[in-house]
């Protein structure tokens, strides 16, 4: 959501820390690899064709702390939805969002908001999936 704001760099930066952080549990399951292509197909031609890179999680991770509050808000917030969006809840992802919020300089009050945002992405989509079935 809202990742168009990104440039191309910051585009194959997210791709990169969205990899890194779902792969920290383990091998990338088949619903972690359509989340990634969901991720890409929302960004565009760009994102598509980008392979990643092997930056380590702390240059990923640093490079996105020199950008805007924006920036960061909106790639706290999608790599927070990919973590919630698979089956299984991993320590591994948590506490990197944990490290992510802290040098991010995100607070407790705007990660409450960014995961209830999350939250009602998820209840949404559920509601009209249940709707679509009542036709």
């Amino acid at each position: 959501m809202l990742l168009y704001l990104l440039n191309k760099e910051e585009k194959h930066r997210f791709i990169d820390l969205l990899i890194t952080v779902i792969s920290a549990d383990g091998p990338t399951s088949e619903t972690e690899k359509k989340i990634v292509e969901i991720v890409k197909y929302e960004m565009g031609e760009d994102a598509i064709k980008y392979r990643n890179s092997n930056m380590p999680l702390e240059k990923l991770i640093e490079y996105f702390t020199n950008k805007s509050k924006a920036i960061k808000n909106v790639v706290y917030y999608n790599i927070s939805w990919a973590t919630l969006s698979d089956e299984f809840y991993s320590v591994e992802e948590h506490l990197i969002l944990e490290e992510i919020q802290r040098e991010f300089g995100i607070t407790n009050r705007k990660k409450t908001e960014l995961l209830k945002a999350v939250y009602a992405e998820r209840d949404l989509k559920e509601k009209i999936k249940r709707f679509a079935r009542t036709w």
